[in-house]
């Protein structure tokens, strides 16, 4: 089993969906294998923490594995026997009979003994333990890599993966989801006698020829003529939401930023960050005589030396 994803992600369990989304992307960006080629460990690190970030990272997945509904790999904690199994329950049985742990123990010993090699392991009845029975082992997980845009990461949607076997599947894309993030999409993996495994697929946010994510925010370069820096205009600006018009003030310098509000990145709640486009004061293409001479003329009588900017 998968260790507990607060203690994988290093938060607390009252931690706000915020933080967690703050310790995740600092682990990813430090584990992800494109910054550490060659490197198991912090590949296999990297794989935790998308893991743990899929359950608790996630509003819903979250309040069932607080709940003991789910274990830390995100599957349905047994409750035939007495209780459920709580997050931290180790090697029982739906929490145990009446309490009772059974740490390191074989399940299937002990039923084979009661039931006979009809529950035994190697048995052919129906009911077995090794057969298809409560405790048959489920099929193994199979993981790929998907890469998506980020207007697939901000509104969501559905995309279609195929496997190394020729399979494929139509895979959904989390409204809010993060590079990195690993999505599993229950019973799609090998089968096995206790039921097929999952598919766990992690995304990759494409770079954007326009946006691009600084922390939690999102950015863009919009480039304005001189003559409406100066004077002030309506411009066109493109957004993930499509193209709006905003208003340049008067003597805008390069730099200077414009909150576009409710059009940036979405939280997994799918509320809406900011857009900021930061302005860049742009020539013409081509030399234009005219501005020449005026900026020739307004050098010689009114030099001026640009303010320095803070840092």
């Amino acid at each position: 089993m998968a260790q507990d994803p607060y203690l994988e992600l290093g938060v607390s369990r009252s931690a706000t969906t915020s933080e967690i989304r703050r310790a995740f992307h600092k682990l990813a960006k430090q584990h992800h294998p494109d910054q550490n080629p060659g490197n198991k460990a912090s590949e296999e690190r990297f794989k935790r923490v998308s893991a743990a970030f899929d359950i608790i990272g996630d509003e819903t997945k979250r309040k069932k594995f607080d709940a003991g509904q789910i274990d830390a790999d995100g599957r349905e904690s047994m409750r035939g026997f007495g209780g459920g199994a709580g997050p931290g329950a180790r090697g029982q049985a739906g929490g145990g009979f009446g309490g009772a742990q059974f740490d390191g123990v074989d399940l299937n010993d002990i039923f084979g003994d009661m039931f006979g090699s009809r529950g035994g392991r190697g048995g052919n009845g129906g009911g077995g333990f090794g057969n298809g029975g409560p405790f048959a082992s489920k099929g193994a997980d199979v993981r790929a890599k998907l890469d998506i845009d980020l207007e697939d990461a901000i509104f969501g949607g559905k995309k279609r993966i195929a496997f190394g076997d020729g399979k494929t599947i139509d895979a959904s894309i989390p409204v809010g989801a993060v590079d990195g993030q690993t999505i599993r999409l229950r019973g799609q993996g090998t089968a096995g006698r206790g039921g097929p495994g999952d598919a766990l697929i992690e995304l990759t946010i494409r770079p954007h020829p326009l946006f691009r994510r600084e922390g939690e925010g999102l950015v863009m370069d919009l480039a304005v003529s001189v003559p409406d820096a100066v004077l002030g205009a309506k411009v066109q600006a493109q957004t993930p939401d499509g193209p709006v018009t905003l208003t340049v003030p008067r003597g805008s310098n390069s730099g200077a930023l414009l909150r576009l509000k409710g059009r940036g990145l979405s939280d997994v709640r799918g509320n809406r960050g900011d857009l900021l486009a930061k302005l860049v004061v742009t020539l013409p293409e081509k030399p234009d005589a005219e501005l020449e001479r005026f900026a020739e003329a307004w050098r010689k009588d009114r030099p001026y030396q640009p303010a320095k900017r803070r840092s």
